[in-house]
C-alpha cells in the first residue's frame, strides 16, 4: 500500500501535458490527511481542473475525518462494492494525483528499507485516484479527498518486490499520459479496464533509506 510519495512541482510538465496550472501550498511530501494536486475533468464541458485534495477519501456520509486514516488505497477488485468508495465510483469521480515518485518498503535486506518508484523517463505522472465531496457540519468547511486506486503486483517487473514476504504485491495504477482522457472521462467499464498495470508506464525503483 502506498502511504508516501512527492507531488510534483514541475508546473510546466502539467501545463503541457494536461493544460492546466499546478495550485500552491502542498507539502514536499503527502502522507495520508496531507493535501496534494488531484486533476478532475467535467464530463459535461470537458474543462480540466486541478485543485489541492486530501489524501484519504472521506465519503459524503463520514461523521468526521478519522475514517480518512484507513481510505487512503483502494483495492481496483472490491471499490465498486465498498461502502466508502462505492457512491464516488458510481459517479464516476475519477481524477489524476500528481506525482514525482512514490515510496514503498523493500524487505531484501531482511528489515524494512523505504526505496522511492518514479518514471524510468524520470517525467511526473499521474496516479489514478478516486475522489469525493465531504462537509464538516460543525464549521461548513467542505474538502475534497481522494483515495489511490491500487492492483495486483505479483507479477510486475518492479513493484513486486517490495512489501513484507509472504504478502500479497500490490501498486497503485500509474495513468500513462496517452492515457490521462480516457481515464478522467472513463464509464465504469472503461475504468476498469485501465486499471491494470498493463498500461501503466516503465517504472524504476531505487533506496531511498
Amino acid at each position: 500500500m502506498c502511504t508516501n510519495f512527492t507531488p510534483t512541482r514541475r508546473a510546466q510538465w502539467v501545463k503541457e501535458t494536461l493544460g492546466v496550472d499546478l495550485p500552491s501550498g502542498y507539502p514536499d511530501e503527502t502522507f495520508p490527511g496531507y493535501l496534494a494536486p488531484l486533476v478532475v475533468k467535467s464530463r459535461q464541458s470537458e474543462r480540466v481542473a486541478c485543485g489541492l485534495a486530501r489524501f484519504g477519501l472521506i465519503p459524503a456520509w463520514a461523521k468526521d475525518t478519522k475514517i480518512s486514516r484507513h481510505t487512503y488505497n483502494a483495492r481496483s477488485e472490491t471499490v465498486a462494492e465498498k461502502p466508502s468508495y462505492r457512491t464516488a465510483w458510481r459517479q464516476r469521480q475519477f481524477g489524476l494525483v500528481l506525482v514525482d515518485h512514490f515510496y514503498e518498503p523493500s524487505y531484501a535486506s531482511g528489515k524494512a528499507v523505504r526505496w522511492k518508484i518514479e518514471r524510468t523517463s524520470g517525467e511526473p505522472f499521474g496516479i489514478a485516484c478516486l475522489w469525493d465531496r465531504w462537509t464538516d457540519l460543525a464549521s461548513g468547511e467542505r474538502v475534497v479527498s481522494f483515495s489511490m486506486l491500487t492492483v495486483n503486483a505479483d507479477g510486475h517487473p518492479v513493484m513486486k518486490q517490495f512489501h513484507k514476504p509472504g504478502d500479497e504485491k500490490r501498486t497503485p495504477v500509474v495513468i500513462a499520459p496517452e492515457w490521462h482522457d480516457a481515464w478522467l472521462l472513463a464509464d465504469a467499464a472503461q475504468a476498469a479496464e485501465l486499471m491494470t498495470w498493463a498500461h501503466m508506464p516503465d517504472l524504476s525503483a531505487m533506496p531511498a533509506p
